[in-house]
């Protein structure tokens, strides 16, 4: 299976090709450029038979680099990595990411591929494919590209089961930063094929792999949630937080994190003026009108005809408040 994983830890469905299918979408590609080759020198012959030797010998080399060099570079970016061998045995040309290449990635592996496969008759670039781990040649390690299989065959053990309903919401909390990718991609590989292993290997797994997370994570697993439950669960809080940045808060009520949402708090009523403040009937006096004139603070005395200090009581009937003015 392929080892490239996106941001979501979701492994991208496709298998490296191995060396006999390159091999043979190699041969076609070359059959088809030599055919073209011979075609394009026997018209150069024909039309300057009457050049002198120099000038057939440049149209010659002109002819090579164009038909064999700049041929399969132009096809294979103009196709996004399919030339007509690799059409036919099934195979494309991929970045190490997955992406589709570009010119300079077909420009690398063209260039590199004279000297691995038409200087030395492919030699070179069989040895590099036998000791790749993903069947990758000189052209591929340069150019960071990978030759993968489009055509694989249907499997049902791709379905991940998912979390049990009252583990769902439960790790929102946990900090999976410092999870790496390869880890979440075994995690996902476990999930898709437990069911496949022998119960006691698949726990041990699932036991090694909520240990690992765990790990990651900095807090420990729940000792009375199973491993692959944990896994699932985890697994799932990292897809929903990935679909939330990608999409922003629209899903984020669908993951049903909105209720750990803030919320602000209603506004409170605004506290009575003084004035308003209920009083019993027999000091109760009637509020002046808001639209009354203010009146004009009296002027401070001097301190020669200073008044006697008397304690604060209001003229209108309700009980002092016992202040005493400063000296």
């Amino acid at each position: 299976m392929s080892e490239l994983v996106t941001g979501e830890a979701v492994a991208l469905e496709l298998r490296p090709a191995r060396l006999p299918s390159r091999a043979l979408a190699v041969l076609l590609d070359l059959a088809v450029a030599v055919a073209v080759y011979v075609a394009v020198t026997v018209a150069l012959v024909v039309s300057t038979a009457s050049l002198d030797p120099a000038a057939q010998t440049a149209l010659s080399i002109a002819a090579f680099v164009l038909v064999l060099v700049g041929g399969p570079i132009a096809v294979e970016t103009l196709s996004h990595g399919r030339s007509l061998g690799k059409m036919a045995c099934g195979l494309r040309v991929v970045r190490d990411d997955g992406g589709p290449i570009r010119f300079r990635h077909s420009l690398v592996r063209g260039l590199i591929g004279v000297v691995e496969i038409l200087m030395t008759f492919g030699v070179i670039a069989c040895i590099a494919s036998l000791v790749s781990a993903r069947g990758r040649r000189l052209g591929d390690v340069f150019a960071g590209t990978l030759v993968v299989r489009e055509r694989v065959p249907f499997s049902s053990a791709g379905f991940m089961p998912p979390p049990p309903p009252w583990l769902e919401g439960r790790f929102s909390g946990l900090d999976l930063s410092a999870v790496p990718d390869d880890l979440w991609l075994a995690v996902r590989q476990y999930l898709t094929r437990m069911g496949q292993l022998d119960a006691r290997v698949g726990w041990a797994m699932a036991e090694r792999l909520a240990a690992d997370v765990a790990a990651r994570t900095g807090a420990p697993a729940p000792r009375e949630v199973p491993p692959p439950a944990y896994l699932a669960a985890v697994l799932q809080e990292r897809q929903a937080r990935e679909a939330r940045r990608s999409f922003g808060g629209a899903s984020a009520g669908a993951g049903g994190t909105a209720a750990a949402r803030p919320v602000a708090p209603a506004p409170a009523a605004a506290p009575a003026a003084p004035s308003e403040v209920p009083m019993p009937p027999s000091v109760r006096s009637p509020v002046p009108s808001p639209a009354a004139p203010s009146v004009e603070p009296p002027a401070a005395p001097s301190p020669g005809d200073r008044p006697e200090v008397t304690r604060d009581v209001p003229s209108d009937g309700r009980p002092g408040t016992g202040f005493v003015p400063p000296a």
